[in-house]
């Protein structure tokens, strides 16, 4: 899978560590974590950072031709916009791909995960290794607390939306291509989205 840019090692010390805006969200709502997310949010690797206001959760005019529920994401801001009713969208903060690793087109969420685990693709093994093959979800897991999988043309595209243990990258371009929102902003658009839903990436 396409992740991130940067990534410290060894594996005992994984830190992978115009819109108007119509009202602000709480920033980390728990009501939809589970007992593990508390206890895995609890750990160092996900402590949170000061986030720019412009970059927190906010509910935010917009108007797009997509239905209600599906996402965008725009990688110039970079934020996720989930589409409510009424010209309105869930904006949240992102890191998105930077220069020759970013994607952009149309996709469908095809598969959920709760804590995903991490399997490195052999391109990312060269850029950023040594790496393992496999990380299992958790506190140290680079894809945080939620995975949503974006498939195109039936077949999975290799990027996802989830979750980081690097908050302080929101707001910047510096993944392997996936899009990253916060640990909380992910529980959050996970428990809103259906599998089926259609993402635009710009």
């Amino acid at each position: 899978m396409l992740l991130m840019r940067s990534i410290v090692f060894p594996l005992t010390g994984l830190v992978l560590a115009g819109c108007m805006q119509s009202g602000a969200l709480a920033p980390s709502s728990e009501a939809n974590f589970t007992a593990r997310d508390k206890q895995q949010l609890a750990n160092p690797p996900y402590q949170r950072v000061s986030i720019s206001p412009n970059y927190q959760r906010q509910i935010v005019q917009y108007h797009r031709t997509e239905a209600p529920g599906s996402i965008l994401v725009d990688t110039r801001g970079p934020f996720v916009y989930y589409l409510l009713p009424g010209g309105k969208a869930i904006r949240y903060g992102a890191t998105v791909g930077e220069a020759g690793q970013a994607w952009s087109g149309v996709a469908t969420v095809a598969r959920k995960e709760e804590w995903p685990g991490w399997t490195p693709t052999e391109d990312e093994k060269r850029r950023l290794g040594p790496l393992p093959n496999y990380l299992p979800g958790g506190a140290r897991n680079p894809m945080g607390a939620r995975g949503l999988y974006l498939y195109a043309g039936g077949k999975d595209t290799l990027y996802r939306i989830h979750g980081t243990n690097q908050p302080e990258y929101i707001g910047h371009a510096i993944s392997s291509g996936c899009i990253r929102v916060t640990n909380e902003d992910v529980i959050d658009l996970y428990s809103r989205v259906k599998i089926g839903a259609t993402v635009v990436v710009l």
